[in-house]
């Protein structure tokens, strides 16, 4: 009898790197963190891209006004529709615009921390046989902290790319790899 390898299906998620969120003028940023990790994130994407797996850019999107959001209490306006706060950042849409009409480029509008709360995302991963997940983005210890537990409660494998996950929060990013790690059983990179 033959055994034959699979290869585990792979997805790249990149949590909201956008001008609001990382640029210095930002509505609400992490500043040179965030910035300082802009080279490795379009260095992943790309490669993520070339090689054929499924990348997604899950980017928070809020409506001008909203008051009953519950981020309005928390935060200041940030992301908001139709502005220039919610534009990728620097390099990564550079890559995004080289790759936005590739079939395997997905860009989705989320609206809380968690990719994964109220949207379709895990419907089109699971449509496409992809039970890794590598997160990558802002802020490491709210948005990629979220959406990588939603990933780990539904059965997918989560890594997390270090170099590539960014927060205003110095203690609370240490914290989040930590409990990548520790509590969600995560691969670091």
């Amino acid at each position: 009898m033959k055994m034959t390898m699979t290869t585990k299906k792979k997805a790249l998620i990149n949590v909201d790197y956008t001008y609001d969120f990382v640029a210095a003028e930002g509505a609400l940023t992490c500043g040179e963190p965030g910035q300082a990790i802009e080279g490795q994130i379009a260095k992943l994407t790309k490669e993520f891209i070339e090689r054929g797996d499924f990348v997604v850019l899950a980017i928070d999107l809020h409506k001008k006004g909203d008051t009953l959001h519950p981020e309005t209490k928390l935060f200041p306006p940030h992301n908001i529709e139709g502005t220039a706060g919610r534009k990728l950042y620097g390099a990564l849409d550079e890559v995004y615009q080289a790759h936005k009409d590739a079939a395997n480029v997905y860009w989705m509008d989320k609206t809380r921390y968690s990719a994964f709360a109220g949207t379709d995302l895990e419907l089109v991963l699971r449509t496409r046989g992809i039970t890794e997940l590598h997160l990558v983005g802002v802020c490491t210890d709210i948005c990629v902290l979220h959406t990588a537990v939603d990933a780990y409660n539904k059965g997918f494998e989560v890594v997390i790319h270090k170099d590539a996950v960014a927060s205003f929060d110095k203690e609370g990013h240490a914290w989040a790899l930590r409990h990548f790690k520790g509590t969600l059983g995560a691969t670091v990179l």
